[in-house]
């Protein structure tokens, strides 16, 4: 192992000895501990170190690192001190997520180091959000995200390279290359002869380097970074690298022949560098060991606290309270200001122009919002709704992506790592699908994980009759109405579309906007031309009622009151939920203790769907109100066929008369 100072002095040489050997005593305490039963679960980068600690000395402080399982070195020379990452691992309130994420599943802002999810490749596309970020903002940063050679085969390190490229982004994409995806070689992982190799498809530079020489991860991270803010462009490194422990402690190495740890032994990362200071007499042997035992001393001094954490107190309102990030209580100054100068507008406005009106005066408002989208520039998205803002706010803030899901998903999570907004389209809410693991795991948990918001929303095209088929018109709100960390708003008008679209742009936490294709251009109403709110979590009275009440919302609300205008016989009171999650849970239970006769509908299919929540909570909590079981009305449990006599017969609204009968004659 050839080791090369270049202009380093020998105070530099030694700093990177002190970091390289502090991570290795940390990663041997924590196997001993493991085995005394002090340590849950423990995945050792022993013979990587190099990498993390030359990737995290070669970037600034302030500069995001998207670290996975074996990047202890990322945490330790960006100050993390071993006290608190002990209390961490242990599971204490104290440590970075309060007790709710275990080994290397946590973040820190202060630190600049996004939190891992088990799924590994989403990371990625957050270094893509963040690099955005800096580049709007004229910063000269760079973000850098690892992977290893296993997470390269997933499609997230596919899409987040590729917007990388096509967008110019400066991000560094770090491939620890150790041979094994836990127990899978590299053999059985891809047939390319370098993973480097794979840097030219998208257009970019790679190189492999020795991931266990320490001088030369720095050195190649240094000098790749300034390439990538130089250049503004990414850069793909390939660290060539062997972890001398099992994946994790638990699963052993008997997969792994014997012969490797013999051949890797000797490129050891701490003893040979150690070796090579010794030889070239930048530290003689009686300053090693002191280096060494104050490190020792250090790592014991640090993990008394640790060692003396007791189980923590529950508390169960603080559990429920930072599932979401607090919801700004006033506007704005901006958008007060902005009320100003708006002449009253008396001609009815349609839904689709309603939500444009509501991004445009958004754009305004907000400095820090960016559209992301797939042809929502020049051609204005699919249905048009972004139709003109591309040429009053620019394609930085108007931006077409690649079909990449995912990882546009991820990258408006990296964006608000650094204080941005960003309003995400689906070009139809099916398409979702391929962005769902972003979604549920990443954006919806973050804030409750490390504190950190996504401010993030995601405009989602949905419904039927418009003759789509079964892969253009589901209605896929229930698949995240199960997951705390999401609100879903579903406007049914567009006064609300306006409001709610206003609302979800203002509130920090990620939030799923439904809006129906066929409402978009067959539903007008009176709308207010100045900026404003319709707050996230408030149903609305639609028409007051004495026989029986209709909970809907979206297309659900306009086939209620086209049935309540044909049975003028029936006094049917009618409430739009507008807000999904959060439910608002008084305005249903005040229509059911009045009229004492319930019907939820909705054009979701009826197994699993939202009013099954719905009529359970009423039963539990409004039984002795009921004069009738609560009751349903839901599309049938198919998917949803394209001919229009097979969608109309498959839509809720086909059996809604059906429906309202059987709970009046009950």
């Amino acid at each position: 192992m050839e080791f090369d100072r270049k202009h380093l002095t020998d105070a530099e040489l030694i700093s990177f000895y002190k970091e390289l050997l502090y991570s290795r005593q940390i990663e041997e305490k924590m196997i001993v501990l493991l085995r005394q039963g002090k340590v849950a679960k423990w995945f050792s980068g022993i013979g990587q170190e190099a990498i993390s600690v030359g990737a995290a000395m070669a970037l600034h402080k302030d500069e995001w690192i998207m670290p996975l399982h074996r990047n202890l070195g990322v945490f330790t020379v960006r100050g993390m001190t071993l006290e608190k990452l002990f209390l961490q691992w242990q599971g204490s309130k104290e440590g970075y997520s309060k007790g709710r994420e275990r080994s290397f599943h946590f973040g820190s802002a202060d630190h600049h180091i996004a939190g891992m999810i088990s799924h590994l490749g989403p990371q990625l596309a957050l270094a893509d959000g963040a690099a955005l970020a800096y580049k709007l903002k004229g910063e000269h940063k760079v973000a850098l995200a690892f992977t290893g050679d296993g997470g390269t085969s997933e499609g997230d390190f596919h899409e987040a390279l590729n917007v990388a490229a096509v967008w110019d982004l400066p991000v560094i994409f770090v491939i620890e290359n150790n041979g094994y995806g836990l127990s899978t070689p590299t053999a059985e992982q891809y047939r390319c002869e370098s993973l480097i190799d794979r840097a030219i498809g998208y257009g970019i530079e790679g190189v492999k380097i020795d991931g266990n020489n320490i001088l030369e991860v720095y050195d190649t991270i240094r000098g790749v970074r300034e390439y990538c803010i130089e250049q503004q462009k990414p850069y793909l490194i390939e660290c060539m690298t062997f972890r001398m422990r099992g994946h994790e402690e638990a699963s052993g190495v008997k997969y792994v022949p014997p012969q490797l740890f013999e051949q890797w032994e000797k490129k050891d990362p701490v003893v040979r560098y150690e070796e090579w200071l010794l030889m070239n007499e930048v530290i003689n042997v009686d300053e090693l060991c002191a280096i060494n035992d104050a490190i020792r001393h250090r790592i014991e001094e640090e993990l008394k606290a640790g060692l003396a954490f007791e189980k923590n107190a529950v508390d169960v309102e603080e559990e429920i309270q930072d599932v979401f990030a607090p919801s700004p209580t006033s506007l704005p100054l901006s958008f007060e200001l902005s009320q100003s100068g708006f002449p009253q507008r008396d001609t009815p406005v349609r839904m689709i122009n309603a939500i444009t009106e509501a991004l445009d005066q958004s754009l305004t408002i907000h400095e820090n919002l960016v559209l992301m989208g797939q042809d929502i520039a020049e051609y204005g998205g699919a249905f048009k709704v972004t139709e003109g803002l591309v040429d009053k706010y620019g394609k930085e803030r108007i931006r077409n992506t690649p079909l990449c899901e995912s990882a546009i998903i991820g990258a408006a999570l990296g964006l608000s790592l650094e204080g941005f907004k960003s309003v995400v389209e689906m070009q139809f809410a099916d398409f979702v699908s391929v962005g769902f693991n972003q979604i549920v795991n990443n954006l919806a948990k973050i804030h409750y994980r490390w504190g950190q918001s996504a401010d993030v929303v995601i405009r989602m095209p949905t419904g039927a009759g418009v003759g789509a088929g079964p892969f253009h018109s589901q209605s896929n709100e229930a698949w995240f109405f199960h997951v705390p960390g999401l609100k879903i708003v579903y406007p049914s008008n567009p006064s609300d579309a306006k409001g709610l679209l206003m609302a979800a742009i203002n509130d920090p936490n990620p939030v799923l906007y439904f809006e129906h294709k066929a409402l978009y251009r067959s539903i007008s109403g009176r709308v207010d031309p100045a900026p404003y709110e319709v707050e996230i979590g408030k149903a609305t009275l639609v028409q007051s009622g004495d026989d029986i009440s209709i909970i809907t919302y979206g297309a659900g609300v306009h086939w209620a009151l086209e049935y309540a205008t044909q049975h003028p016989e029936l006094s049917i009171e009618l409430l739009d939920l507008r807000s999904l999650a959060p439910l608002d849970l008084p305005a249903i239970e005040q229509t059911v203790r009045k009229t004492n006769r319930v019907l939820v509908l909705h054009e979701d299919n009826l197994t699993g769907g939202i009013g099954a929540e719905i009529a359970a909570w009423i039963s539990e909590n409004c039984f002795a109100a009921l004069d009738a079981p609560v009751m349903r009305c839901a599309s049938l449990d198919t998917p949803i066929p394209f001919s229009p006599e097979l969608e109309q017969q498959y839509l809720a609204k086909s059996r809604l008369h059906t429906a309202v009968q059987r709970l009046i004659s009950f």
